[in-house]
């Protein structure tokens, strides 16, 4: 009697190996945004950018990044169990995500010791001025909450690193406000409803998939009644996700200003290429969601998700970019 197929194996391919490469594609496209991203939104622009923008990029890309996977799990979990509590969840990736924002902040922090300059060696480094900037402390703030984060993930208690988590949202927040702005508090209280969200939505959308893929075989009903209830929760972070960005938006570039800065400086070509992704990632999700609800085979909503997950992560990469680039002129 023949053996079965792997779960994992497709016909005409060997098991796992399109997933290997396209993991290997997708890593590589995630990297060139931030590296080159900056570069080509400046373009024409007459604008400069600080030196390292591509690097300083890629380390916001890796750190969003993390923070989406730890928020995702956390969020998505409590769908999960909530949806089937008698199904194994798919293996915890939180605290492989918290080391990997830990080494993100370090560098970002590095960054900020050597005075927002690429650092050449240990020389250039003032870990002690960390201490006393704004700055500084926030980098530090971020470090030491994803450590603190990476060890909750592994005790007994992993939910216990939302606390750490939250507080690198909050560092987030008020990093990209500076006191010198007008109205500081409101635009980190806009940031920290959007990046919340966001991490919440992209993070959840990837745990979502993980689990249908784990529950294909023995529960695909609750799979699909988990997509559900997330898609549900999903149409509301968009809303909030909207709702902030408009008014972010707003507060950056005067309304009369908009249409003109969108194509004129790195930061409105950069803010204009996240709103079509994010206007792609909506379609995706209501087709998703239309598939749900009026195909005889729901398992038919898997296909535009697993797109919906791609096109958030260049989401993600495109948002650090912005984070990197020259705010707009208010004029």
């Amino acid at each position: 009697m023949p053996a079965a197929p792997a779960a994992d194996a497709v016909p005409g391919r060997g098991p796992g190996v399109g997933r290997a490469v396209a993991v290997v594609v997708l890593v590589a496209a995630a990297a060139l945004v931030p590296m080159f991203g900056p570069r080509a939104a400046l373009d024409g622009t007459g604008e400069a950018a600080a030196p390292g923008v591509g690097g300083i990029a890629l380390l916001r890309t890796v750190l969003f990044a993390a923070l989406c996977v730890q928020l995702g799990e956390a969020f998505a979990g409590f769908l999960a169990r909530r949806v089937a509590p008698a199904q194994a969840a798919p293996r915890t990736w939180s605290p492989y995500a918290a080391w990997v924002g830990f080494a993100a902040a370090l560098g970002l922090a590095s960054v900020v010791a050597a005075g927002n300059l690429i650092p050449h060696g240990i020389g250039d480094l003032d870990i002690g001025g960390l201490y006393g900037t704004r700055d500084g402390t926030l980098a530090l703030l971020e470090v030491n909450a994803f450590l603190v984060a990476a060890l909750c993930a592994r005790s007994r208690r992993p939910d216990t690193a939302l606390l750490p988590l939250a507080a690198v949202v909050v560092a987030e927040a008020l990093r990209a406000h500076p006191p010198a702005e007008d109205t500081p508090l409101v635009g980190s209280g806009l940031t920290l409803v959007h990046l919340t969200c966001a991490a919440l939505w992209a993070g959840g959308l990837l745990y979502v998939l993980r689990a249908l893929r784990q529950w294909r075989r023995t529960a695909p009903e609750a799979g699909t009644a988990l997509l559900g209830r997330y898609a549900r929760v999903a149409a509301v972070l968009l809303a909030a996700i909207t709702a902030t960005g408009v008014c972010s938006t707003l507060r950056r570039m005067p309304p009369g200003t908009v249409l003109d800065q969108l194509t004129t400086t790195a930061y409105g070509r950069t803010l204009l290429a996240k709103v079509l992704l994010v206007a792609v990632v909506a379609a995706l999700a209501l087709a998703a969601r239309f598939r749900l609800r009026g195909a005889r085979d729901r398992t038919a909503a898997y296909v535009p998700a697993r797109a919906e997950v791609v096109v958030l992560g260049v989401v993600v990469a495109v948002s650090a970019v912005l984070t990197a680039l020259p705010l707009p002129i208010r004029w």
